[in-house]
């Protein structure tokens, strides 16, 4: 028998970054996606052992500022590309520089050359990944909602994307997902 679940990264990430900070008994204070601020230095052996405890579940503590940069963008389009409207309503630069207090220039060339690619590259896959999950999910979604959804201009476009990253067109990826939900 299989069972399938839907989760939701952030929160599950929060609940374990909790977890484990407790146990250690390290005051802290959770301010937003992938960032912890720590009432005090920790100590070589706890900071250790709070490495080892979260790379058990793939997380790891990043040190060099870019990286933080970095992964605070990926964060917030992330964020962006899967939550209400409001958020979306301004574009992704706008948003980056807003949130992050530096020119998206700046942004964009850090994002460059930590990643070696672009952060609309980044905005498209994420994209075209939560398309994905919409699709797969059992809420039925048309093609004309999940674009909508996406911040997409049209169905054809985000079918263009879809075919570009995927090589399958979006109905072909359903039709995939319908016959593999048939055999359970």
């Amino acid at each position: 028998m299989k069972v399938f679940v839907k989760y939701d990264y952030h929160v599950v990430c929060k609940r374990v970054l909790k977890a484990q900070l407790d146990m250690l008994n390290i005051p802290y204070k959770l301010n937003g996606i992938g960032e912890i601020e720590l009432a005090s230095d920790l100590k070589k052996e706890k900071r250790e052992a709070l490495i080892e405890n979260l790379a058990f579940y793939g997380i790891e503590i990043i040190q060099d500022e870019k990286d933080v940069l970095v992964q605070r963008i990926k964060d917030i389009i992330s964020d962006m590309v899967q939550s209400s409207e409001e958020s979306k309503s301004s574009n992704t630069s706008t948003l980056l520089s807003e949130k992050l207090n530096y020119s998206y220039s700046y942004l964009s060339g850090i994002f460059s050359e930590i990643t070696y690619s672009s952060i609309e590259n980044f905005v498209i896959l994420k994209k075209i990944d939560y398309a994905k999950e919409l699709m797969s999910s059992n809420d039925r979604l048309t093609l004309t909602e999940i674009a909508h959804r996406l911040q997409y201009s049209s169905v054809a476009h985000l079918s263009g994307q879809f075919k570009k990253i995927t090589g399958l067109t979006p109905s072909g990826f359903q039709k995939i997902m319908s016959k593999r939900r048939e055999r359970k």
